[in-house]
């Protein structure tokens, strides 16, 4: 008789803060590291698993998505048709998105726009994508605005206006200015992302990287509420882990900024 050992899943963190709740709309603030949906991987240390922990039969349906590795504002439809409207809004550009990212080097231009095609990448692991010639791939837009700056990093917002897979990590290292943690585009390409799926994080791989994770965070959702049909805007609070990589007090005015990427 065949026996399989029991399915171990990898740690990740198991718990969400609530942002906003109404009858129709739920907003979380993910942490970085907890997957939203299930897969071969992850299946009870996952957000939808614990929505439905914390809310029982009818817990929110989650509208759009974040990579496991990105923190931040997340949106859920807390009926069916504030969930469909939700969804519909963001696969029709109806809903304004603004991240904050930690970038290796100094941005020299306070704002501007990345505008170059992508698509998978030819060559390499199949969860890769490149930029593309023009005429070829998909085409993409990202506006970004820096926020803050450092010797050797800039703290940026980037409104996405087209939605690629990777795409703002992809345009920020196609700019050269990769995401700070980003396994998979950063100066050593994919290499570190092998690396951490034979060893995991050690010491020295995250000396190679400069973080545990991409410095990645989903900052303020501009949308209409699904129901009452009034815009709104929320934001999470940059995340404590990437507050730390900063390393220096950012106040409210230092994000206003943000909002106007």
């Amino acid at each position: 008789m065949l026996v399989r050992p029991p399915f171990e899943e990898p740690d990740v963190p198991l718990f969400f803060d609530v942002l906003y709740e109404d009858d129709d709309v739920l907003a979380l603030d993910k942490p970085a590291g907890l997957p939203v949906h299930p897969s071969a991987t992850y299946h009870k240390n996952t957000l939808t698993y614990l929505l439905r922990q914390r809310f029982g039969e009818n817990a929110p349906q989650i509208a759009h998505r974040l990579d496991r590795e990105t923190s931040g504002l997340l949106l859920c439809g807390r009926t069916r048709a504030a969930e469909r409207e939700l969804k519909n809004s963001f696969e029709n550009r109806r809903v304004r998105k603004r991240y904050l990212a930690i970038v290796r080097g100094v941005l020299p231009e306070d704002t501007g726009k990345i505008e170059l095609p992508i698509d998978r990448a030819r060559e390499g692991l199949h969860i890769l994508m490149e930029v593309t010639p023009q005429g070829e791939g998909y085409p993409a837009l990202t506006r970004y605005r820096v926020v803050a700056r450092k010797e050797d990093s800039t703290l940026v917002a980037l409104a996405p206006q087209s939605g690629r897979q990777h795409q703002l990590r992809v345009h920020l290292s196609a700019l050269g200015f990769p995401i700070i943690g980003d396994k998979l585009y950063g100066p050593e390409g994919p290499e570190p992302f092998m690396d951490y799926i034979e060893t995991g994080m050690t010491d020295a791989l995250r000396g190679r990287l400069g973080h545990d994770r991409q410095a990645l965070h989903a900052y303020e959702l501009e949308f209409m509420h699904p129901a009452r049909g009034e815009p709104m805007t929320l934001r999470a609070p940059l995340a404590s882990d990437l507050a730390r990589l900063w390393g220096e007090s950012l106040n409210s005015a230092t994000f206003a900024s943000a909002s106007a990427c």
